[in-house]
């Protein structure tokens, strides 16, 4: 129960860092705010600050490891006899019905406050850069792919850059001040398609065929 306890309050004390370093992002501007301002605010140590956050970028984008494994776990857990592309657009459109941050739900003030900075935005590039690399591992061991062969990786690229540009539009239509609602019927429709356009090349591409 103590270690319980003591975890439970580091997570507490990380989630109001966090909470604190985004309300300021979005009042004064990402670069504008610096780790000690955060830290008065949120009434810890500097050092405290930068043990739970060592990067400033990931005091705003807090669920960037959730997001750079999203695709990678999608396709890990797949159901036998789904494939790769299928898993992903199926799991796509479930969190685009819960309004999943992880595709790009934010809100109009978090949305401006990305677009504004150019360090969270080249952030943001190298999160998604890390999302392929991760699902072109897990395509990698799932279909047995030999040293050298590159259709993992081509088909990573693939499937990544359409969450990219799912993920971009979900932020575009945000700072439209659309709401919630209103963007996933959109994004729907433009999900369907964006799949759709995969399905000639990776219909059959790491289907699997036994439990895990």
């Amino acid at each position: 129960m103590t270690v319980g306890l003591r975890e439970l309050k580091k997570q507490q004390t990380r989630q109001a860092i966090s909470d604190t370093a985004t309300r300021l992002f979005m009042e004064h501007g990402f670069e504008s705010v610096t780790i000690a301002q955060i830290a008065t605010a949120a009434q810890v140590a500097k050092m405290t600050v930068t043990s739970y956050f060592p990067r400033k970028e990931d005091l705003a984008l807090d669920y960037h490891e959730t997001f750079t494994a999203s695709l990678a776990r999608t396709v890990a857990t797949r159901s036998v006899g789904e494939s790769a592309l299928a898993a992903l657009r199926r799991e796509f459109l479930a969190a685009l019905a819960r309004h999943d941050a992880v595709i790009g739900f934010s809100g109009p003030g978090f949305a401006r406050m990305l677009a504004d900075s150019p360090t969270l935005t080249a952030r943001l590039r190298e999160l998604h850069d890390l999302r392929e690399d991760a699902l072109a591992q897990v395509l990698a061991a799932h279909t047995a792919a030999t040293p050298g062969d590159l259709t993992p990786r081509a088909a990573a690229a693939l499937l990544t850059a359409a969450h990219r540009t799912l993920f971009q539009q979900i932020m575009d239509l945000t700072l439209e001040d659309k709401d919630n609602q209103e963007i996933a019927a959109i994004v729907a429709d433009t999900a369907h398609q964006v799949f759709d356009l995969l399905e000639p090349a990776l219909t059959d591409y790491a289907v699997r065929t036994q439990p895990s």
